[in-house]
């Protein structure tokens, strides 16, 4: 039984989206910026291509402003390296088990591949055929019962011998019996069984005596002449008939070519790739495997196409804009391997590098998504109300409700103007988020370290600072018990000699650092003129990581490798 290639023609490719992404362990900045900036950059150019990204699981306070303002959290995306769907992909349509090996064959010669992959209606792969399995059933000569066991349609023997049935019903199958050349009853006495199909040529006499043998088949080769004796003959002992113009030597050679692939078929150990498979890992496994093509599936699994070694070379980099970070050690994976589009930011110039120019907006601010916001009033942008909120809730959270020294005028004029926009009060909004933020309920030490933590370095030293905020001092005293003894584990889990943590209150402006790693304490003397006690010390007015706990550590830690130099 024949069947068309599924899948049609080979697909067009979709437009390359560009990934808007904030920086590891995302806080509301970084997240919502990521939004805002996507929306501001697709009306802007009145396209689609642009989607926001985060690069790590929402803290409760970011995820309190989506749900708030109607978001879903945007999909999550741990590297940027090339993969499969970057590259390539030869879509030809994946093929019936039904088809013959000879259509198959065919096949491959049309669309120059060595391979074709089997699936089933669904488009779940099942198997996969090369054209080397073809030639070594076709070299198999002397399996005479390879069109029975594999329960051959007479319709693929048909199409294979470019025949045509006199009697029978082409959509049967056979059931059993070998293949034989019919040549003088006397000679085929001994050797034909109920069953079996008989190649024949003109001769009456061969003809009969294979019907009456009770063959199943009976294949007349060179277009000859069949009596209506035969055919009454063979219709009473249900015995199929088919012509062909090929000789007796040409069809004994194709007729095992009409087999479905299915019989032929490697459907154990199918090394295959996913859309989503990196480059470098796609590498590495073709470089073990003997085969040329591999099969590609979809993020459903579902079957999309083949893949080859040099497909690979041809992979397209991913689009990228950074939003709220710009030090390698803050962004996903594979930074390296991407085209850098942009960047827009209000931190310090940090280590990433570009392989060509790129759009960079750095400014003094307190948050992204004050920048954003005067993107948008600078480009002629409407602001829609949600989006309003989201970048509202971002400048709040940066500069904890303008209390923080990083808070600039601009920062307080984006918020009012937004805060109109959106609809909502300033106070009564900020104090619902800070407190959705710092609910501790049900929530582990590595959640709350983790929810605002970054890694930063000086020479050859790289440590990492988290920071939450809190509105009152139970919750704050709940998370220090909660996050302090996790120091340790963290430092590990991040391969870091130093780590801190900044508990701010916000409503007194002051916060408390917890550390750990060798020197640590001492550091944080040196740093801010402290007297730690018991492992932590107190730090009256400091609230902003970026612009007072940073630089400070960063100048203690150059001051002491000057030292030992």
């Amino acid at each position: 039984m024949e069947s068309e290639p599924k899948g049609g023609t080979a697909m067009p490719e979709g437009i390359r989206k560009i990934n808007v992404i904030g920086h590891l362990h995302p806080d509301t900045d970084s997240v919502c910026s990521a939004i805002a900036y996507a929306y501001l950059k697709n009306e802007a150019e009145h396209t689609n291509i642009y989607e926001a990204r985060r690069a790590g699981a929402v803290n409760r306070e970011t995820a309190f402003v989506l749900r708030h303002f109607g978001f879903e959290e945007p999909p999550l995306i741990t590297s940027v390296t090339p993969q499969i769907k970057d590259t390539e992909i030869q879509r030809q349509g994946g093929i019936d088990g039904e088809m013959s090996l000879f259509s198959a064959w065919n096949l491959m010669r049309e669309a120059k591949t060595d391979t074709l992959c089997i699936t089933d209606d669904d488009n779940n792969l099942e198997g996969l055929i090369a054209v080397k399995d073809i030639a070594n059933a076709n070299m198999d000569v002397f399996d005479t019962s390879v069109i029975g066991e594999s329960h051959t349609c007479y319709a693929n023997i048909i199409d294979t011998l470019r025949g045509e049935m006199i009697l029978g019903d082409p959509t049967a199958r056979v059931t059993g019996g070998d293949v034989r050349v019919g040549t003088t009853p006397e000679l085929m006495e001994d050797t034909v069984k109920p069953g079996d199909i008989i190649l024949t040529t003109n001769r009456y006499e061969t003809q009969q005596f294979a019907v009456e043998c009770e063959a199943s088949c009976l294949i007349v080769c060179c277009s000859a002449h069949i009596s209506h004796r035969v055919i009454s003959s063979a219709e009473r002992h249900g015995c199929a008939i088919i012509t062909t113009p090929y000789d007796t030597y040409a069809a004994a050679r194709l007729v095992s070519m009409s087999i479905p692939v299915r019989a032929k078929m490697l459907s154990e150990g199918i090394l295959k790739v996913s859309v989503n498979t990196a480059i470098d890992d796609a590498r590495k496994m073709m470089a073990h495997s003997r085969h040329r093509f591999f099969p590609v599936i979809d993020e459903n699994s579902k079957y999309v196409g083949l893949v080859s070694s040099p497909n690979l070379l041809s992979a397209k980099k991913k689009h990228v804009i950074l939003v709220d970070h710009n030090e390698r050690s803050q962004s996903v994976e594979g930074l390296e391997q991407a085209e850098i589009m942009e960047i827009i930011d209000h931190h310090r110039i940090g280590s990433i590098e570009t392989e060509g120019p790129a759009y960079f907006r750095n400014m003094p601010v307190g948050c992204t998504c004050t920048i954003v916001h005067m993107m948008y009033r600078e480009q002629g942008v409407e602001i829609p109300k949600d989006i309003a909120g989201l970048m509202l809730s971002a400048i709040l959270s940066d500069t904890l409700a303008f209390r923080s020294p990083t808070c600039t005028q601009l920062d307080r004029d984006a918020a009012a103007a937004l805060a109109k926009i959106a609809g909502v009060d300033i106070e009564t909004y900020a104090d619902a988020m800070f407190e959705a933020g710092a609910d501790l309920t049900g929530r582990t030490a590595e959640e709350v370290f983790g929810a605002d933590f970054k890694v930063f370095s000086r020479g050859n030293v790289k440590f990492g600072v988290g920071q939450g905020s809190y509105m009152t001092e139970k919750s704050r005293k709940a998370a220090e018990a909660l996050v302090g003894p996790y120091l340790a584990e963290a430092a590990r889990e991040e391969e870091l000699p130093l780590v801190f943590y900044l508990f701010t209150d916000v409503k007194s402006s002051s916060s408390e650092i917890l550390w750990y790693g060798e020197g640590a304490e001492s550091i944080i003397e040196r740093a801010f003129d402290a007297e730690p006690h018991d492992g932590m010390a107190r730090l009256p007015g400091v609230v902003s990581r970026k612009k007072q706990v940073i630089p400070a550590l960063m100048a203690t830690l150059q001051s002491i490798q000057e030292d030992q130099d």
